[in-house]
């Protein structure tokens, strides 16, 4: 039996508890304190166990952001694996991403209050990966009234299985740390050239179609001159690209460099914020799909691109350095293929 039906079970073990004592009469003091006692066990067992604190690196006159250690999820790192990000504005504390569980998120507001003790008045999650979403419950909680937005199709995805999937997947690949975890999706739709001010700062949504997903938005903060990308570009990680495209995301990365040289920063969902977050990135990805779109061109098999990729010294490069690289170059090298044979025709 998995701690969850164990939580469970003990819940309605406790229900019919307090209901047959409370059939026979009014309950005493004597017997409410040892059920107070219970009570606290199951709300321990039906609900993940607190996250470590990580204090928050400022980047900018506003932005800061709690960085995850740790690329994937596990027991030990209770899956913290995506950065929370946050700006303090005149108006109040807006969120860039909100973590991987209700654990992470309530993890992140004890930071940000270290930081301020202005109320939290938006949430922004960049696309439908539950890693960057799933702490929204926690921020809901501190503002029942708090605006939560994204792309339409993070919406949508969410809703219609994406929600379900993301907290089943965290609690089986944390041993059950991200425990009561609620689905609270988006319900404000944002889309490309949408400005958001807040007093002191201003908050721009820019959307350039399928990179990562097809649902991703990266915020530029105007005023600190710095970007989200979201996992647009990831600082030495890959991981779950079957929704992406190479050549969406070469699209997106152009449309980002022409904001350069203003942009001092680029802020990924995984990693180290940096001035090369987007070149390094860039490289690898010339080297995946370079190399596949000559395999194409020379009429090679899938198997052999594969191992053009791995051979290519772009790829080399990075390969040692990058979280999830041989879990997922498989994967990425099939997309990156698909999309250089449709390109050939």
């Amino acid at each position: 039996m998995t701690e969850q039906h164990v939580g469970v079970e003990a819940r309605r073990s406790f229900l019919r508890t307090v209901a047959s004592v409370a059939a026979v009469g009014v309950l005493s003091l004597p017997t409410l304190v040892p059920l107070q006692a219970f009570a606290k066990e199951v709300e321990m067992v039906v609900k993940g166990p607190p996250v470590p604190d990580i204090p928050a690196k400022k980047l900018g006159a506003h932005t800061y952001v709690v960085i995850a250690p740790d690329g994937f999820p596990s027991a030990k790192n209770q899956g913290l694996m995506s950065n929370v990000s946050f700006v303090v504005t005149q108006k109040g504390v807006v969120i860039l991403d909100s973590g991987a569980s209700t654990q992470i998120g309530e993890m992140a507001l004890r930071m940000i209050k270290k930081v301020t003790d202005k109320p939290i008045v938006a949430v922004f999650n960049t696309h439908y990966h539950g890693d960057h979403w799933l702490g929204n419950h926690a921020f809901v909680e501190a503002n029942k009234d708090v605006p939560i937005y994204a792309h339409a199709l993070t919406m949508s995805a969410i809703k219609s299985g994406q929600g379900e999937y993301w907290v089943k997947l965290m609690e089986r690949s944390t041993d059950n740390a991200t425990l009561g975890t609620i689905v609270t999706a988006p319900s404000k739709e944002i889309k490309h050239g949408d400005e958001f001010n807040y007093g002191d700062v201003t908050i721009r949504c820019l959307h350039y179609g399928t990179a990562h997903t097809p649902a991703d938005v990266c915020f530029e903060i105007v005023e600190d001159r710095i970007v989200h990308v979201g996992d647009v570009a990831m600082d030495r990680r890959i991981a779950f690209m079957e929704d992406g495209s190479y050549l969406g995301t070469f699209k997106t990365y152009d449309a980002l460099e022409k904001l350069q040289p203003k942009i001092t920063v680029w802020l990924p969902g995984h990693g180290i914020p940096g001035a090369d977050v987007l070149k390094n990135n860039r490289e690898l990805f010339d080297g995946i799909y370079g190399a596949c779109v000559e395999a194409v061109k020379q009429g090679k098999p899938l198997e052999q691109a594969k191992i053009m990729v791995l051979e290519d010294p772009r790829v080399k490069k990075w390969a040692p350095v990058t979280k999830g690289f041989e879990q997922n170059i498989g994967n990425y090298t099939i997309l990156a293929y698909t999309e250089a044979e449709q390109a050939n025709f």
